[in-house]
């Protein structure tokens, strides 16, 4: 790789070359500076923007009018091949990494790739960068930012069926992510969001994902991404434009691709665990977000993550990432690793006994275009961490295990998506985006209402919630998580936050604090040293002096209590559904910044209650039937294993099931249509066998069809009629799920395949319309991993805790 140059070489001109903390091009520092280092000698460093800018070119000594990849009036193609025609192997092999080396000589400064944004802007990785409130002096004629805008976790976000509120949360990152960009303390290029499939609910980091349906997952992937990207006016290209020009506001990344849902179980850890998982799985489940995420929001980068998939690490599958991603799915811009998962294949797996530099042309000959490593880091001797295929690219060149030109390539998919940024060139209405512009009265609102949208209100009795404060007057708070610090309530993945509401002082906005009140309000649940990124958990119960405190709580109470419950996965909580001394169960999340105040604005009828699980709740006696490493989602008759998720698990350890949540008032449905048929013709007579279940007599001419090979025009519409029965106005999400013909077998007992959230104000009524395509919405895998529709009568059903309507849906084939 490029070395970085000595100190006794650091001079004014080259010093800019580097501080890029990510993006950010600054006046001064070293190549591998901190990223905070943002003024030299208590003088504040000039902060550039853009890369190609005269007067910094100037800076080092060069004319910019020289290099034609500055040359705005060129398309962006044009740029990137000077650009890389002008690097040497060696500048090359340095820009693989996540923190690049740049090349000064040419005037390109070194970038820093890795941010994290998950739920608001995060200090994770070596990028985004908050000033220190300890070390005011430091920051001299610097423009200093402490805080930014934290939102409740994914899972609380997702519980909100929310479409809207999804995108405007990606919407308010981005935007306070250009304004740290502009200031010199953070990136363009973000490795959010987190879209894998809650397979097993022992998964420690449930609470980063949308949950367990993978069409949910798959638009919460699509609205948050293009919040994060999509510039107004530029949400398209023109027909026949070319999508690797549309600029983006921010980059967005969907992760950790495939199949990747164990962290570290029974001394299985993610680095050596192989997910042995058949085709129609992973196009069902685990790769059917993604491939939203890459074709309906047009994500500008996909992460491939640690473990292997049936023997091959996911990084060096080229199935998985050539032909899939990029070929298949039409992805427009970059596919980096997990961090150091590429080093993985050597020292983890240990991968066909691979070498550093096999390992490194391997994945990048699979499609890999660049290398998260620890870079920023130190190993345990003091020395600094390098990346993988920075380290070993130019072995992995000169013995000829890659060539020159598939370096070319990964940078080309590098640059195209930096162009897209307004990385070299700005983009105009961003560049006076400022601290002003983070933690504004907007985004703290908006972190506000969606972490009460996210709240699921899970046991009601006798309607002891809401409570009237003017009644009540003082209350008794109970718990481990009265006084909880923000790790806990802004969970993983996080920065400082504008602000931090505990629960107790939530609750004090409200009502006065007695130990002799009537009325308790415990606050439990988990926390980070249970559920967490690297840690699986061992059973789905809450800790065992929590319940046993619970239940004498409950007991001394004159009155029936409140359990509000702080986690990112569901929980067992049977006996305080079952104890009528326990009377009201709320389940919060990891709820963010705001979360003391949402939490309290439901307890007190703010806010009527709205939120239905992402995920089901299982009992715990369920994980003992299937271990985590068994990635099948149907049953296992062979060894007892029952089916996962919703939609192939209906036995009886189900606490509550996926969708449920109650309300401070009832809503029922009601639908106008009796049932409808759909005629599809075949062309070319191109139909496909299905799987029937015994008894079955005998099969249709044309038993299904190859969503692939059709044009999937035909739909279903329908209205939904949702009557709020009370005398509270709230929102409800309305869940459109199908179910397939009774007689084929092994399909999903019902798939989500549309979803709405609608006000209803009190004793009134609203109408939501549907529009479904037949091929998605009816559409299921078949056993060859063909999606196909099948005939027969499927069923639209819409359901909520008070109310369930339903019609049939006959679907016949004409050939």
């Amino acid at each position: 790789m490029a070395t970085s140059s000595s100190p006794s070489h650091l001079h004014l001109v080259i010093l800019f070359f580097a501080i890029a903390a990510s993006s950010l091009l600054s006046t001064a520092t070293s190549t591998r500076a901190s990223p905070a280092d943002t003024a030299v000698g208590g003088i504040a460093a000039k902060v550039y923007t853009k890369v190609c800018d005269a007067t910094r070119f100037a800076g080092l000594g060069l004319n910019m009018t020289e290099f034609r990849y500055c040359d705005a009036s060129l398309p962006y193609a044009d740029r990137v091949r000077d650009l890389i025609g002008r690097m040497t192997v060696e500048e090359k092999v340095g820009a693989l990494g996540d923190w690049t080396d740049g090349a000064a000589r040419i005037g390109l400064p070194a970038y820093r790739w890795w941010s994290e944004a998950l739920h608001g802007l995060s200090s994770t990785g070596p990028t985004t960068k908050f000033d220190d409130l300890a070390t005011p002096h430091l920051h001299s004629g610097v423009s200093a930012v402490y805080n930014a805008t934290v939102f409740a976790n994914v899972i609380n976000s997702a519980a909100s069926f929310n479409e809207t509120l999804w995108k405007s949360i990606g919407q308010a990152v981005s935007t306070e992510a250009r304004a740290m960009y502009n200031m010199g303390k953070g990136g363009l290029t973000y490795w959010s969001p987190n879209i894998n499939v809650v397979r097993d609910p022992r998964w420690g980091r449930a609470l980063e994902t949308p949950g367990e349906d993978p069409y949910v997952v798959g638009r919460y992937a699509v609205n948050f991404v293009r919040g994060m990207q999509d510039i107004p006016g530029h949400e398209a290209v023109a027909a026949g434009g070319d999508p690797n020009t549309r600029p983006l506001k921010t980059s967005a990344c969907c992760k950790h691709y495939a199949a990747y849902d164990l962290d570290d179980w029974h001394n299985h850890t993610r680095f050596e665990f192989d997910a042995r998982v058949d085709e129609r799985d992973m196009v069902e489940t685990f790769q059917r977000p993604f491939e939203m995420c890459v074709r309906d929001g047009d994500v500008s980068s996909v992460m491939c993550s640690y473990n292997r998939v049936n023997g091959i690490p996911a990084c060096a599958d080229a199935r998985l990432l050539s032909q899939t991603i990029r070929r298949d799915w039409g992805l427009h811009g970059y596919i980096v690793s997990d961090c150091d998962a590429v080093r993985v294949m050597t020292d983890n797996a240990t991968w066909l006994g691979y070498t550093g530099a096999e390992a490194s042309a391997a994945a990048l000959k699979a499609g890999l275009d660049l290398d998260c490593g620890e870079s920023w880091k130190n190993d345990t001797d003091g020395h600094p961490l390098m990346d993988f295929l920075t380290t070993y690219g130019m072995e992995a060149v000169n013995k000829g295990k890659m060539r020159e030109s598939d370096i070319d390539n990964a940078l080309t998919n590098q640059y195209m998506t930096l162009m897209r940024l307004g990385y070299f060139d700005d983009i105009a209405q961003y560049s006076s985006l400022d601290k002003q512009d983070i933690c504004t009265d907007q985004h703290k609102s908006l972190a506000l209402d969606g972490a009460r949208q996210g709240i699921v209100l899970l046991k009601n009795d006798n309607k002891l919630l809401p409570l009237d404060a003017n009644k009540v007057g003082f209350v008794n708070v109970r718990g481990p998580h009265v006084q909880a610090p923000e790790k806990i309530m802004d969970g993983d993945y996080t920065g400082p936050p504008c602000r931090y509401v505990t629960p107790r002082q939530g609750v004090s906005k409200y009502v006065r604090f007695s130990h002799r009140a009537n009325t308790t309000i415990y606050y439990g649940g988990l926390n980070l040293n249970i559920e967490r990124e690297g840690n699986d958990r061992e059973d789905i119960l809450l800790p065992k002096n929590q319940t046993e405190e619970i239940i004498r709580v409950a007991k001394a109470s004159p009155n029936p209590i409140i359990l509000v419950i702080l986690s990112g996965g569901g929980i067992d909580v049977s006996f305080a559904q079952n104890n009528p001394k326990i009377g009201a169960i709320l389940w919060a999340g990891y709820p963010g910044g705001e979360g003391g105040n949402a939490i309290a604005d439901v307890i007190f009828g703010k806010h009527n209650p709205s939120g239905r699980l992402p995920l089901t709740w299982f009992k715990n006696k369920y994980i003992y039937q299937l271990p985590m490493t068994s990635m099948d989602l149907r049953p296992v008759a062979k060894h007892g294993y029952p089916g996962r998720t919703y939609k192939f698990y209906n036995g009886p350890d189900v606490l509550y099931p996926f969708g449920y949540g109650l309300s401070y008032t009832k809503f029922l449905y009601e639908m106008g249509t009796n049932g409808t048929a759909i005629n599809v013709p075949v062309a070319g007579g191109h139909c496909k066998k299905l799987s029937y279940k015994s008894g079955v007599s005998a099969a249709p001419a044309c038993p299904a069809i190859n969503v692939n090979g059709h044009g999937c025009t035909e739909t279903v519409s329908f209205n939904v009629s949702v009557t709020n029965g009370g005398d509270t106005g709230g929102s409800h999400p309305v869940i459109v799920f199908s179910k397939p013909p009774a007689e084929v077998d092994d399909a999903p007992i019902k798939q989500v395949v549309a979803f709405k959230s609608v006000f209803v104000p009190a004793w009134s009524t609203a109408s939501v319309s549907f529009e479904l395509n037949v091929c998605k919405a009816f559409g299921i895998v078949e056993k060859t991993a063909y999606t196909v529709v099948p005939s027969g009568v499927s069923t639209v059903l819409v359901e909520n805790v008070d109310s369930s309507v339903s019609f049939p849906v006959k679907i016949t084939f004409s050939v």
